[in-house]
């Protein structure tokens, strides 16, 4: 099996804001990925004394030791106890019920010789690939389906849009929320290989249109998890006039994850 991560902040005078493991069990069968990426809060209060980089290390240890050691215990309820544990480690200091308060998006995928469960929350992306090479994009699309027009302000979408019905889910301090995640499961023998990345990652993609996610699979085990996040660097540092980006953020963390048998 081969596997490969790589996680870049995009200031480097910054905290990075994402989590990226792999475990591989001692019993030698299957294993697990675990991708979070932090939600950058805007200035102003978000009711916790602690960083999105805390939070996200306390979630992503979470989900990482529950899916490795509860292996029959299904994906929304590893996410929901290790959003539930994260809560208890700070509900005491700080006001969890704050729209602000840390939280993050979410990729798991579970594998087997049998099977390949995953749960997405948000808008990170698993790329999985068939033994054919077809290459399948599994993702969470409600915050993409939104009317531009309502994502003016963050105002706007803390007070109607963010863990909100008819929004989109971030994984914070609910535990409930799991259940909101996009699941499934697949046979064993339909999957070669699995990419997850952050969207700091999936801008070679979404924003800079380098190729489809066919294309940036084949980067990623052809020339490495490193040398995709590398292009997507080069490809923000020539955007100088904002053409791809927007108003975006110049650099974002930058998370792949990528494991194939």
């Amino acid at each position: 099996m081969r596997t490969e991560l790589v996680s870049e902040p995009g200031d480097p005078t910054r905290p990075n804001e994402d989590f990226a493991s792999v475990s591989l069990p001692a019993s030698g069968r299957g294993g697990v990925l675990v991708l979070l990426d932090g939600v950058t809060p805007p200035n102003g209060p978000t009711g916790c004394l602690h960083s999105v980089p805390w939070f996200v290390s306390r979630l992503g240890g979470a989900l990482t030791e529950l899916t490795v050691s509860l292996p029959d215990v299904p994906l929304t309820e590893a996410l929901s106890l290790a959003i539930a544990r994260t809560a208890d480690a700070h509900a005491h200091t700080c006001d969890l019920s704050h729209s602000r308060t840390p939280q993050a998006t979410v990729v798991v995928a579970r594998w087997s010789s049998e099977a390949v469960e995953y749960l997405i929350l948000s808008d990170s992306v698993l790329l999985v690939e068939a033994p054919d090479g077809a290459v399948t994009t599994l993702e969470d699309d409600r915050l993409a389906l939104l009317p531009r027009a309502s994502l003016t302000t963050d105002t706007f979408i803390d007070a109607h849009l963010r863990n909100k019905e008819g929004g989109f889910f971030t994984a914070a301090a609910d535990p409930g929320v799991a259940g909101r995640a996009v699941t499934g499961v697949l046979p064993g023998a339909s999957v070669r290989a699995l990419a997850a990345m952050t969207d700091g990652a999936t801008r070679w993609v979404e924003k800079f249109r380098e190729g489809g996610w066919g294309d940036c699979l084949r980067v990623v085990r052809k020339e490495g998890a490193a040398a995709l996040v590398g292009q997507v660097r080069e490809l923000e540092g020539a955007d100088v006039e904002g053409v791809f980006l927007g108003r975006g953020k110049r650099h974002d963390d930058a998370s792949v994850v990528f494991v194939e048998w």
